[in-house]
């Protein structure tokens, strides 16, 4: 089961797109990534990858019945300027606090955490990368 979930907010066009192998609806702990992410962060660019299916054979995850344990998350907001990554990724952390600690909950975050500015930098190397190949 794979699932992407793209956000982009007003300063970018706002849509809303939800791509979905299953189905269009979105899980609790995605969920809870997804509304806590933007009511704190107010994100410009959010996307959420659920990734457990790709750990459920680790030996840690051996009876674990939860499908949402492991998510790779891309952030790009405004609260992250003149703070450094180790600041960012805690401010994240900090959010999911009660995800991460609970019984079945999320195992691992894998952060992407960047400003509009880094966002907008990372977009003109990648366009200029795919068009001189």
């Amino acid at each position: 089961m794979f699932r992407r979930i793209l956000f982009q907010h007003p300063a970018s066009r706002r849509s809303i797109s939800n791509m979905s192998s299953s189905s269009t609806t979105t899980t609790p702990m995605e969920h809870a990534l997804r509304t806590k992410l933007t009511e704190s962060l107010a994100p410009s660019k959010l996307e959420i990858f659920n990734d457990s299916h790709l750990h459920s054979h680790h030996k840690a995850m051996q009876g674990v019945t939860s499908k949402e344990t492991h998510f790779r998350v891309y952030v790009t907001s405004e609260a992250f300027k003149s703070k450094m990554q180790p600041a960012r990724h805690r401010m994240v952390y900090a959010l999911m606090e009660d995800e991460l600690a609970m019984e079945g909950g999320i195992h691992a975050l894998q952060l992407r955490t960047r400003t509009p500015e880094e966002q907008a930098k990372a977009d003109a190397n990648e366009t200029s990368t795919s068009t001189s190949s």
